[in-house]
């Protein structure tokens, strides 16, 4: 997976003062929680973040993060997006978690699935429903993949692709191997139709069995 880079500052000042201050200037707070190392206060440009998350791979980006203005000199630390807080009416970056990682440690990440083609059911009148949206991996983190593509063609009405269906190289999937990832569901017309149905013929019964009590 390809590594992008990102400048940040050591941020010495603390509390919510500090973090206002920092977004009237046009950046934020964030926070690098280290491999076997203690958290590091930073400040960074929201734009530079978003540059770098920028394309598919987005929040699971390889990040080589230099820190500076820290009395030793500036760091270097590899680190993935773990969590980033967004304002809910400007819908702009308010603060952002990163994560320190080892290149030859297996890490945990969501990866997102991304569905492929047409089904066979859907060409029938059915419904493709999607279940899941990520599921849960563990690898190295050069082997994160971008997205999980699921290729939903041969799907027929009823049918269903599981997490256990599911076949990656370099990585172990964690997300239950049971749960349905994808299905094509009946349309919601024929369900009607079917309940209405029987609601009929369970009237046409009612009808007989009063009919015989009668005679």
């Amino acid at each position: 997976m390809e590594e992008r880079l990102l400048v940040a500052q050591f941020r010495k000042g603390r509390g919510k003062e500090e973090a206002r201050r920092l977004r009237r200037q046009g950046l934020i707070p964030a926070i690098v929680y280290g491999h076997k190392e203690a958290p590091i206060p930073i400040t960074l440009n929201p734009q530079e973040l978003a540059r770098v998350l920028r394309g598919n791979s987005g929040e699971r980006t390889l990040i080589n993060l230099t820190i500076e203005g820290l009395n030793d000199g500036p760091i270097t630390r590899t680190v993935i997006l773990k969590e980033k807080q967004i304002d809910p009416l400007k819908r702009t970056l308010l603060h952002a978690d990163l994560y320190s990682i080892a290149m030859d440690e297996e890490i945990y990440v969501d990866v997102p699935i991304h569905i492929v083609g047409k089904a066979i059911g859907v060409e029938k009148g059915g419904v493709l429903e999607q279940i899941l949206r990520e599921i849960e991996l563990k690898c190295l983190p050069t082997d994160i993949p971008p997205s999980i593509e699921v290729d939903v063609t041969h799907l027929d009405i009823g049918d269903a692709v599981h997490v256990g269906d599911i076949k990656l190289e370099k990585v172990k999937i964690l997300t239950d191997p049971e749960l349905a990832v994808v299905t094509v569901v009946p349309p919601t017309v024929v369900k009607e139709a079917v309940a209405e149905e029987e609601i009929v013929e369970e009237e046409e019964e009612e009808k007989e069995e009063v009919e015989e009590e009668a005679e």
